[in-house]
């Protein structure tokens, strides 16, 4: 066994060892701490791995089925910040939980060892270079996640994991139609059978492939793949999901997941757009979705009252947003990638935020959440500014990626696109700011006692807010230099 064979292993391995760990241990404290430690752990063997990648290229174990290149080593950067803020969250949180007798010992255990669980299969998604490996890491998220959200059992929370389970599952089951068609498709590159769906092999025969195939197949993958991903109109599953599920779970649905979802599309596309002559195909079918996703979730953001089905929402329109960006090309793509990162962090910041207020007054309507600035300081200036950056208020980073979005498209003289694009994003402004001062300016609940957050909180809180503004003011050169060549993996031009 090599070093990369080793550490990619560990990648893998580690988070199921500490979920065995977390599922029998006895006190909550004690399974929280041993949840966080795991994720930290897989968070350095995670640095190690894209460390290695931007210094010397893309490395490769397993005789090539584990693969890290730019582009997954910039999602696997994204997954561990999400990952380990969401698990330092998650310790305060559900301590609360446990101390007002809201979460059993039991439900800790099966909380920890499936987030553990989902670490693991997101981490596969991203480092294998096999096609149906990426698959089954995806559907392996599916049936994970799927019991997070009942955790603890609700009939709603029931009702919204069999809403997602039944609805992800048809979506995963076309992107493994999408795979074998694509797998058929390479039928004339005389490959060996373990190495028909290597990413690095179909990349490299991709103008030899047939073009009827490689099409219809990347039709079922943009639906099953997309359906995962919350686009418009297969997003029906994400606002329950989101509503029902605990903060930390919501974090990790919106901050990375349905990233992940989206990265295996990608994966295709430098493959068809090869196959098919550099003609935009592929592109003009994700604007589209993007497009159809950014119109329907501001339609929907005006009419919210749950403070978490408006953030639902908002992924759907974000996730829209980066669709679109990558279907532009060019510059397009490096904005979606810069997108990429800011929604996660400032969806990450908005979950936690909500989490605590509904916690703190009991529900998570927002006519009954009203004043939170005053109740709340700490997390009502967390969920204020959140917002703030969602909808897009300079100088914050998620301005800067969306404006560089609205320059490609001008560049590209897609007008149809920037009309709707500034449109939904009009529509979403209003009603967005709307609910955000109503909730942080309105009149203070009479039953809600002023709460003062601790110091974990306020770094939780403000620490995403600084970065967002730093990133919008600034961008650091190793940054820079990551989402170039992230975003030259994809090789296609607008």
């Amino acid at each position: 066994m090599d070093y990369y064979d080793l550490l990619y292993g560990l990648l893998l391995l580690l988070p199921f060892a500490g979920g065995a760990v977390c599922i029998s241990l006895p006190s909550p404290r004690r399974i929280l701490a041993a949840m966080c430690a795991t994720v930290a752990a897989s968070a350095l063997v995670a640095l190690l791995i894209v460390w290695r990648v931007f210094i010397t290229g893309p490395t490769a174990a397993a005789r090539g089925w584990f693969y890290v290149d730019a582009l997954s080593a910039y999602h696997l950067c994204v997954m561990m910040l999400v990952f380990v803020a969401s698990s330092v969250y998650a310790w305060s949180y559900f301590l609360k939980e446990a101390d007002a007798g809201r979460i059993t010992r039991r439900g800790l255990r099966q909380f920890a060892g499936l987030w553990c669980g989902a670490l693991a299969a997101m981490s596969l998604v991203l480092i294998s270079n096999n096609l149906g490996i990426m698959w089954v890491g995806i559907e392996a998220t599916t049936l994970l996640t799927a019991f997070l959200i009942c955790i603890p059992v609700k009939p709603a929370s029931l009702e919204a994991m069999w809403k997602y389970l039944i609805i992800c599952s048809i979506g995963v089951a076309f992107a493994f139609l999408g795979t074998l068609m694509v797998a058929a498709s390479a039928g004339g590159l005389h490959l060996n059978p373990s190495d028909t769906l290597l990413w690095t092999k179909l990349r490299q025969g991709a103008a030899s492939l047939n073009p009827m195939l490689l099409k219809t197949g990347f039709l079922c993958l943009l639906v099953g793949y997309g359906t995962k991903a919350g686009l418009a109109p297969m997003h029906s599953w994400l606002p329950d999901a989101h509503s029902q599920a605990p903060a930390p779970v919501s974090a990790i649905f919106s901050g990375f997941m349905l990233n992940a979802a989206l990265y295996c599309v990608m994966r295709y596309v430098p493959i068809v757009e090869t196959t098919t002559g550099n003609v935009g195909w592929s592109l003009q079918l994700l604007a589209l979705f993007g497009l159809v996703s950014i119109i329907v979730a501001a339609a929907f953001i005006i009419f919210q009252h749950d403070v978490k089905r408006l953030l639902a929402y908002h992924s759907v329109e974000h996730i829209g947003i980066i669709t679109l960006g990558f279907g532009l090309g060019g510059l397009g793509i490096f904005a979606a990638l810069f997108h990429t990162l800011n929604h996660s962090v400032c969806k990450t910041l908005s979950f936690f935020a909500a989490g605590r207020l509904g916690q703190i007054y009991g529900t998570h309507n927002m006519k009954k959440m009203s004043g939170s600035l005053r109740s709340a300081p700490v997390w009502g200036a967390g969920l204020f500014g959140s917002l703030l950056v969602l909808i897009g208020v300079a100088p914050f980073a998620m301005f800067m990626s969306e404006f560089q979005i609205l320059k490609a498209a001008i560049d590209r003289h897609a007008i149809f696109s920037l009309v709707l694009f500034l449109a939904g994003g009009s529509v979403v402004f209003v009603g967005a700011l709307g609910h955000a001062i109503a909730m942080a300016w309105g009149e203070k609940s009479p039953v809600v006692e002023p709460e003062r957050a601790g110091g974990i909180e306020m770094f939780l809180a403000f620490a995403p807010l600084a970065i967002l503004l730093v990133l919008g003011l600034w961008m650091p050169g190793p940054l820079l230099r990551i989402l170039k060549q992230a975003a030259d993996i994809l090789g296609v031009q607008s």
